[in-house]
């Protein structure tokens, strides 16, 4: 496939121009203006110093806020849902209660979702030319797109400091816009990269972001051509920019499930975690397990510091005890953990071990 470039696969997204944007300013968004955004207990770890990631950012074509974030979202329920096939990428949540379902289809037009679960202001949000989709807290501001990458994986600005956050990173670094924050990172919660067979079969009652986002957008084109999680873009060639560092040690955009937490990073191959069912292995000094999820075809990351012994059944996986618990609810410290594509896990974590 030609080598694309994300100004010209989003042309279409900025061509609307000022019009569109009417509403992403800091003053007019949701909880905009005030506030601060919900930090973390401890810091992620960063590949590089901040200033430097700074520094490596580029432009992805369109300027700040030239890809619109949905700040009013609207969900419909499953019965009102004939926009998405059984096969279509959607991003899952569960919590508290609540159980929301974002297409994929959407979300590559607007990366970011300031939204509300079970009363708690959250921004949801997805990097198409990483492959990663992740949930943060965001307190009483809002999060919008900046049109700045680094390492192809997107940096998102929060409106009431004005800071940058790279989002795989979930941590803050100098931009243009407050060139000195303080370094901390974002309280985050997993979503579940699935297909919507998988989600509404698990969540019945599951609510549906609407295409009624108050932008005109054409939801059924996907802006990128062939840029889509079952072909083209996803399934081969080079990422659109060069990423902060080459490791060929598999294909730039083979699927990892990654987990990472202050005191390092992991990863696991997503098709040999799924052939395998379990997979130990390490991060930091810690021992952890791996686990496929068959539900939704998707891996969660544990720590497993007395190494103790669990088993795949058809059922679940059986601990030591003889005890059956579902892939997401062993009794061990769960780590957050995402699907990202290799060449992004390498170049934020290098020093990353991968087992498969």
């Amino acid at each position: 496939m030609p080598r694309l470039t994300r100004r010209r696969t989003l042309a279409s997204l900025a061509s609307l121009g000022a019009a569109a944007l009417a509403g992403c300013t800091t003053d007019a968004n949701t909880g905009g203006g005030g506030g601060t955004v919900p930090a973390a207990d401890d810091r992620l770890p960063l590949p590089i110093e901040p200033p430097a990631l700074r520094d490596a950012a580029v432009s992805g074509g369109p300027g700040k806020d030239g890809i619109p974030s949905i700040d009013e979202p609207s969900f419909v329920a499953p019965a009102e849902v004939d926009f998405l096939a059984d096969g279509d990428p959607v991003f899952g949540v569960a919590r508290d209660g609540v159980t929301k379902a974002y297409p994929q289809s959407i979300l590559a037009q607007h990366e970011i979702v300031n939204d509300e679960l079970a009363g708690d202001p959250v921004s949801v949000t997805y990097c198409p030319l990483t492959g990663t989709v992740l949930g943060f807290d965001r307190g009483a501001t809002s999060f919008g797109v900046s049109g700045r990458l680094v390492n192809d994986n997107l940096i998102m600005y929060d409106r009431a400091t004005e800071t940058w956050w790279p989002q795989i990173l979930a941590t803050a670094v100098p931009g243009p816009w407050n060139a000195e924050p303080e370094t901390r990172s974002l309280r985050e919660f997993r979503l579940v990269w699935t297909t919507w067979e998988r989600w509404r079969g698990q969540h019945p009652e599951t609510r549906v972001l609407s295409r009624d986002t108050g932008s005109p957008r054409n939801y059924a084109r996907d802006p990128y051509g062939d840029y889509n999680p079952r072909e083209g873009y996803y399934a081969g060639g080079a990422p659109l920019f060069p990423p902060l560092r080459e490791d060929d040690r598999y294909g730039p955009k083979r699927v990892v499930m990654g987990a990472r937490a202050p005191e390092g990073a992991v990863a696991f191959l997503k098709d040999g975690l799924r052939e395998a069912g379990l997979l130990s292995g390490q991060l930091g000094d810690v021992p952890v397990l791996a686990v496929h999820d068959p539900r939704y075809d998707t891996g969660y990351v544990y720590r497993n510091p007395d190494e103790l012994a669990y088993e795949s059944v058809d059922e679940g996986v059986e601990g030591p005890a003889g005890i059956t618990y579902a892939p997401d609810r062993l009794p061990l410290d769960r780590i957050h953990t995402f699907d990202a594509m290799w060449f992004a896990w390498a170049g934020f974590y290098p020093e990353t071990d991968v087992y498969e």
